[in-house]
């Protein structure tokens, strides 16, 4: 088995067990080829209480080639059906112009900004840039040559599972290990946009942490919110969600992204469930160590004399628990009382003699 990192650090934030989730903000398509658009959801990514920002590096012609032969058009039932992969990517690339800018703005709110790359040719442009990190899409993960080039960047790389197998998990995690990258992140995702929620097998969270010994999240398709704050309640340490200005505009990404209420939503909810979930933790906390009076312990029930032995009918069991613990109750009744005890006394050992 390959060990790797249980944490990994992009820019100045440690991401892993024990830390809060990273939220990622995916702009993917839903800034409709309009840069204002784009450095709205940007700042709209601040607000809600994201991380970082991810976007997509490639162009039509770097991911396919304009045919019109069948088996370049899409028939798989998704949102997509009928496009040809070509005007797909047309529609959905983001100009590799913009990128710069994006980052530079997403830096000045305080956020991360990366991308996935799908070519050599965009390893080199994002390098270009120093982005702090790199994603590998679910669909890329068994692209050797593409791994070995984003793994020789030394950079952190965060890797969406998707229908990879465990074989194919494994070959894509020692690739990046062999050349260069010893900070690896994994991401359970289901590659069906939207993803129905029985198909999301949330379990895999914490097998895939115990199998590779490194960070996961979870890149949630989903068209709620909810999934992404179960799967933190299972250890994903990443959470990475579309978001768009508007479900009801047409573009490839909008109907299965979070509107902006809704990621602040989703945020504040992980947010809620990792102070609920917290550390182990055994005995009281602050705010259960009033309540210690609804505890039993100890009392005089009777006025009880000084060398009086204590019976079962001078002392008894009761609350507030402000005298000796009835662990210590067969101990008490073998002993007498020290000094005179008057009926409602809390029993302490300096009384027993």
């Amino acid at each position: 088995m390959i060990e790797l990192n249980r944490n990994i650090q992009i820019n100045n934030r440690k991401i892993g067990e024990g830390q809060p989730a990273y939220i990622i903000a995916e702009l993917s398509a839903n800034h409709h080829q309009d840069f204002e658009r784009a450095v709205e959801l940007v700042h709209l990514a601040h607000w809600a209480g994201a991380d970082a920002v991810k976007l997509q590096t490639y162009t039509a012609d770097t991911l396919t080639i304009d045919s019109n032969l069948p088996h370049f058009r899409i028939h798989n039932g998704s949102v997509w059906d009928g496009t040809s992969f070509y005007e797909l990517y047309q529609r959905a690339y983001t100009p590799w112009e913009w990128q710069p800018e994006l980052m530079k703005i997403a830096n000045q709110l305080g956020m991360d900004l990366f991308s996935s790359p799908f070519d050599a040719s965009a390893v080199d442009f994002l390098e270009s840039m120093n982005v702090p990190a790199y994603k590998i899409a679910s669909f890329e993960i068994i692209d050797v040559p593409l791994l070995r080039k984003v793994a020789s960047t030394g950079r952190p790389v965060i890797v969406s599972t998707g229908m990879a197998t465990i074989e194919e998990i494994e070959q894509a995690v020692r690739t990046l290990r062999d050349h260069g990258c010893n900070q690896v992140a994994l991401l359970k995702c289901t590659s069906a946009y939207p993803s129905p929620i029985e198909s999301m097998n949330l379990r895999t969270i914490p097998d895939l942490a115990f199998r590779f010994q490194v960070p996961v999240g979870l890149s949630d398709h989903t068209l709620e919110h909810q999934t992404s704050v179960i799967s933190v309640s299972l250890g994903a340490c990443i959470i990475e969600k579309h978001m768009t200005l508007s479900r009801d505009e047409e573009g490839p990404d909008s109907s299965f992204s979070l509107e902006p209420d809704e990621f602040a939503a989703m945020v504040a909810a992980i947010r809620t469930a990792e102070t609920t979930i917290g550390t182990v933790h055994y005995g009281p906390t602050e705010s259960d160590r009033n309540n210690r009076a609804f505890r039993r312990s100890l009392f005089a029930v009777r006025d009880i004399k000084a060398g009086e032995p204590f019976t079962l009918e001078n002392i008894r069991s009761i609350r507030p628990g402000q005298g000796l613990e009835p662990v210590f109750l067969d101990e008490v009744l073998e002993r007498c009382a020290a000094i005179e005890i008057p009926r409602g006394t809390p029993l302490k050992w300096r009384y027993v003699a």
